[in-house]
């Protein structure tokens, strides 16, 4: 269909997307979770591309994942202490000038939420 030299110049191949009003983009992405009920897939350093075909915008994800665990089975994130990462947790405490414990404290009580939860302690 596409000829039979190994395969199609990029160049003509990206005149085809632009003729069926498809763009590409790369994104220079430092790392994508993907969050499931039972565990994240988590991408450091992927390849991430954005096609947008009219509107409908897709992404690609070129990337082994490492699989890690959400939490203990039955119980919500905040009822087992995993919901909330390093970084969240730091940032409300030095935004708010909060202790960690109270960061965490204030991540729980808004379910996540770090505006809210810098919000609950200024």
């Amino acid at each position: 269909m596409f000829g039979g030299g190994g395969g199609l110049d990029p160049r003509k191949m990206e005149q085809m997307m632009n003729q069926m009003g498809i763009d590409m983009d790369e994104i220079d992405a430092e790392e994508v979770i993907i969050r499931t009920a039972d565990h994240d897939l988590v991408f450091e350093s992927p390849d991430v591309t954005k096609m947008d075909a009219r509107g409908q915008e897709t992404y690609q994800i070129i990337g082994s994942p490492d699989e890690r665990e959400r939490g203990a089975a039955g119980g919500s994130e905040a009822e087992t202490g995993a919901a909330y990462d390093d970084d969240d947790v730091e940032l409300v405490a030095t935004r708010t000038g909060a202790s960690e414990a109270e960061a965490v404290e204030a991540l729980e009580n808004n379910d996540g939420d770090l505006a809210a939860a810098v919000a609950e302690l200024e």
